[in-house]
C-alpha cells in the first residue's frame, strides 16, 4: 500500500459508475448501512427532517429516512419517551462479516437477539459503551471514490447567482457519517478497529476521533466524542456544493430551524459545513467536499490540537454546541 500522498489527485466531477474495492489482506465493515433513532414525536420529527430535504415514508417501525434516489434507507425513527439513540447497523462481504463473528467469539463478546423487526441475519451485540450495533452481510453503499463536488464560476458578463424564487430544495445525495457520544474516546477507538476493522483517520487528545472503513470510505463513516454518557451528536449528509451547503442552512430558517452553526469548513476531513438544531438537541449537517480514503491507502492518522478538532474557519461555536442531551 502506498502513503496517499503519492497518489495522483483524481477529477470526480464526471465519475460514472465505479466498482466498489476491498483492501486485500484484511477484514472489516465496509459501510455504515443505517442507524436508529427514537424520539418522542414523529409527526415533529417528519417536519424537521422533510424540510431537511429527506424523504421520510412511515414505515412497520416509525418512519424511514431516505434521500435523493429513494432507493436506500440510511435511518430509521422510531417514537419514545424521550431521545434516545438506539442502535447502528454496519454491512459488511461475507468473507468479512465471518471474520468478524469469528473475532466476537474469540473476545467473548456475547450476541444478543434480534430487535422485533429486524429483517436482516445479523450479528448482534453491544459495544464498548453498552450501545447496540449489528453487523451483516450487504452491498457496499458507502462511496467507492470521492464524491463529486461542484463550484461553478460564471464567466464575466454574466449573473453568477440565480433569484431566490428559483433555487431549488437540496435534498441530500447519502448519509455521509455519525458522531455519537462516547465515555471514553480511546475505548471507542480500541473497539471499532480491533472489532470492526475500521481504522483512525484523525483525533485530537483523547476528545475526539474520527474512523473511516478499508475497504474505501470518506475520511469518517464514524466519529466519537467524550461525554458523561453515550448520545448522539449529529448526522452527516452529503451534498454536492457549496452553494447547497448554504441553501440547505436558508431552507431549514425559512422552516423555522435556524439554530445551529456554520457556514465554516473542518480541518479534520476538509469538508464544509453547516449544521441545523433539531427539536431534541443534536443536530443534522450538510456537508460537501470531504476527504476521501481509498482502499489502497495508508491514511497518515495523526493526534491533532484542539485548535484543529473542530473548525478552520467560520463563526462562533455556540455555546451549547457540543451539549450530550441524552445524558
Amino acid at each position: 500500500m502506498r502513503p496517499c500522498s503519492d497518489r495522483i489527485p483524481v477529477m470526480t466531477a464526471n465519475l460514472g459508475f465505479v466498482h466498489a474495492s476491498r483492501r486485500a489482506g484484511e477484514f472489516g465493515v465496509h459501510s455504515l448501512d443505517h442507524f436508529t433513532l427514537a424520539v418522542p414525536d414523529l409527526a415533529i420529527a417528519r417536519h424537521f427532517y422533510s424540510a431537511f430535504g429527506l424523504h421520510t415514508p412511515e414505515e412497520p417501525t416509525g418512519l424511514g429516512l431516505y434521500a435523493t434516489d429513494h432507493s436506500h434507507r440510511w435511518g430509521i425513527l422510531t417514537e419514545g419517551s424521550r431521545k434516545r439513540f438506539s442502535h447502528k447497523s454496519f454491512a459488511a462481504w461475507e468473507e468479512d462479516f465471518l471474520a468478524i463473528r469469528d473475532r466476537l467469539q474469540i473476545l467473548h463478546i456475547p450476541l444478543l437477539d434480534p430487535p422485533k423487526h429486524a429483517t436482516a441475519e445479523g450479528l448482534w451485540f453491544r459495544d464498548h459503551d453498552d450501545q447496540i450495533v449489528e453487523i451483516f452481510i450487504g452491498e457496499k453503499t458507502s462511496p467507492a471514490a470521492k464524491s463529486p463536488f461542484s463550484h461553478p464560476v460564471a464567466p464575466a458578463g454574466v449573473r453568477g447567482a440565480e433569484g431566490r424564487a428559483a433555487a431549488a430544495l437540496v435534498r441530500p445525495r447519502r448519509l455521509a457519517h455519525i458522531l455519537q457520544f462516547t465515555r471514553d474516546v480511546p475505548r471507542a477507538i480500541a473497539f471499532y478497529t480491533q472489532i470492526l476493522g475500521l481504522r483512525l483517520s484523525d483525533r485530537s487528545g483523547d476528545g475526539i476521533a474520527f474512523l473511516h472503513g478499508i475497504h474505501g470510505s470518506d475520511h469518517h463513516m464514524l466519529a466519537f466524542a467524550k461525554s458523561a454518557a453515550p448520545g448522539l451528536h449529529h448526522c452527516s449528509w452529503d451534498v454536492g456544493s457549496l452553494g447547497e451547503v448554504g441553501l440547505g442552512a436558508m431552507q431549514m430558517a425559512d422552516k423555522g430551524y435556524s439554530k445551529g452553526w456554520g457556514l465554516g469548513r473542518h480541518v479534520l476531513g476538509s469538508n464544509y459545513f453547516h449544521y441545523v438544531r433539531d427539536p431534541w438537541g443534536s443536530y443534522s449537517e450538510y456537508s460537501s467536499d470531504i476527504d476521501y480514503i481509498p482502499a489502497d491507502c495508508d491514511w497518515p492518522a495523526a493526534d491533532h490540537p484542539p485548535a484543529d478538532s473542530i473548525y478552520l474557519w467560520g463563526p462562533q461555536i455556540p455555546p451549547d454546541f457540543i451539549a450530550n442531551h441524552e445524558v
